[in-house]
């Protein structure tokens, strides 16, 4: 009987309570509700991520990641914290040169509601459910997997083909007649 009762606490036997990285990390990333009408990236930089300092943001992901292996972030945010790009500016200024370019096209649409922490994306909606078929329509995201930090989805209806990795914005633009030819 005297092993049930339990033994009364010391000093060194108080809880210690660390912060609840997973919960202030998915606060970080969270996006208001209103951001999901977003229609270009910019309109959609409203979490913390895309406006606290950015040693603070860079400090946040550090330790979250570290802590169950890797978290929803923003392909920006991998990147600069990988050192394969400099800042988030740089990020934002390759999500805003995109947005430029597919904004003004007919058929592109952003789409915000993307993967949590990510950036959104961009459809090409004329391939989707055309001529050829496609379930799944043309799909321009970014990515931190290469330098170039656009990879295009082609147009498909069965498995998720391989990414096909674009040089950067002007090979976007040198080959959005072909990526707009499926339709």
């Amino acid at each position: 009987m005297g092993n049930t009762i339990p033994r009364a606490r010391v000093e060194d036997d108080v809880p210690r309570l660390e912060p609840m990285l997973d919960l202030e990390w998915a606060r970080a990333i969270q996006l208001p509700q209103a951001a999901m009408t977003a229609a270009t990236p910019a309109e959609l930089r409203r979490a913390w991520v895309h406006r606290a300092p950015e040693e603070n943001v860079l400090a946040l992901f550090r330790a979250s990641a570290g802590m169950a292996g890797p978290v929803p972030a923003p392909w920006w945010l991998r990147a600069v914290a990988d050192g394969k790009l400099d800042s988030r500016e740089q990020g934002f200024r390759v999500e805003d040169r995109i947005a430029q370019l597919l904004g003004r096209r007919p058929g592109w649409e952003f789409v915000p509601w993307a993967a949590d922490g990510e950036s959104g994306y961009w459809e090409f909606m004329p391939s989707e459910r055309g001529k050829s078929g496609h379930a799944i329509p043309t799909t321009v995201v970014n990515t931190d997997r290469h330098p170039g930090w656009i990879d295009v989805l082609p147009a498909h209806s069965g498995p998720t083909p391989d990414p096909i990795a674009v040089a950067g914005l002007a090979g976007l633009r040198s080959r959005l007649g072909e990526f707009e030819a499926v339709r």
